[in-house]
């Protein structure tokens, strides 16, 4: 069994939890990567990152399961764009925004996980739900100095990005047949109606 100093050993945590971390080749997104993931988990004072939920109401599958489905579906796509039809997206930009467009989980999700999954949440200055986790990521990603490619590219609510570029589609799209393969496993119905009915961003 982990000692809670391994337990919140959270740099360790990320870089286990996701390897196609490997897959960007600039050494500094990638660090900028771990260190949103290790912000997001402190202040939201979970004890492992494999805690964190996909949804506040599906808890069988974890976020690091839904986070390394979509960086696989959306690098599939990625090469398809570039071998097929001659497009060239921007493989760290893609890998980095897929990793972070859910990051803002570990603030948005701690009111509905057990309180033994928890320790030392910072409910006062970042863990809410009144703040949709993919602005808390963006704000993540922006506070430790992504690029602005990356940051553009993890809002994945319809209206968040005025304008999307193609990495950003890339990842929107990924992270959206991923959330429909994990809502109909879980729950038998599409990513739409669970939107229509559980998501905060539609009241």
């Amino acid at each position: 069994m982990a000692t809670e100093g391994e337990e919140r050993d959270y740099e360790t945590q990320v870089r286990d939890a996701f390897p196609s971390l490997r897959q960007i080749e600039d050494d500094s997104l990638r660090e900028k990567v771990v260190e949103a993931w290790v912000l997001g988990l402190e202040r939201g004072g979970w004890k492992t990152i494999q805690d964190i939920p996909y949804a506040w109401n599906i808890h069988e599958i974890t976020n690091v399961e839904h986070v390394r489905g979509v960086t696989k579906i959306a690098l599939q796509s990625a090469e398809v764009q570039r071998d097929f039809h001659g497009a060239d997206p921007d493989i760290d930009v893609i890998v980095a925004a897929c990793l972070l467009h859910d990051v803002g989980k570990c603030y948005e999700y701690v009111d509905h996980v057990d309180a033994e999954l928890l320790d030392g949440t910072d409910r006062e200055r970042y863990a809410s739900e009144e703040i949709p986790h993919s602005i808390s990521g963006y704000a993540l990603a922006h506070e430790v100095g992504c690029p602005l490619d990356v940051q553009r590219a993890i809002p994945h609510f319809l209206g968040e990005v005025p304008t999307r570029t193609l990495e950003a589609e890339l990842v929107k799209s990924a992270n959206s047949a991923s959330s429909n393969a994990i809502t109909e496993s879980a729950m038998g119905i599409t990513l739409k109606e669970w939107v229509d009915k559980y998501s905060q961003t539609q009241n």
